[in-house]
């Protein structure tokens, strides 16, 4: 089955840019409940994806004493991303996700000139999964 029919569009994620702050961050992934978030870069290709947990290693980590009233003078690009969510392209099958949602709580998915088109939630690809189980059964 192609991942297509499953692709939550670009339109409807959160993303931020490589710019974003840590401020921004924080405040959009308290605002929408979400523990990570894909980072684009400003032509639209996926630069990565940001975790809660690499913004509490980078302020546990950081000499700098940070708190939220300063958190804005902090990009991104400064913080190291701990995980590598590797995107998938829209012809990909649902079989080459089942692997990357172990890790993952969603998967990247870009098109033929690498642009991030969507993504491929865990709790859909779990869905689909337990149907094709039921099937067999």
């Amino acid at each position: 089955m192609n991942i297509a029919f499953f692709l939550f569009p670009k339109q409807e994620v959160i993303c931020l840019t490589p710019q974003s702050t840590l401020r921004q961050a924080l405040e959009r992934m308290e605002y929408h409940r979400y523990t990570a978030v894909p980072i684009l870069n400003q032509d639209g290709s996926y630069f990565g994806t940001v975790t809660e947990g690499d913004l509490l290693w980078f302020l546990k980590n950081n000499n700098e004493e940070i708190g939220f009233e300063n958190a804005h003078r902090h990009s991104l690009e400064e913080i190291p991303l701990r995980m590598k969510n590797k995107p998938v392209r829209i012809d990909a099958k649902m079989e080459d996700l089942i692997s990357l949602v172990k890790a993952q709580n969603f998967v990247p998915v870009i098109d033929d000139s690498n642009n991030f088109i969507g993504i491929v939630r865990r709790s859909d690809i779990i869905e689909y999964c337990a149907g094709q189980l039921l099937k067999e059964a």
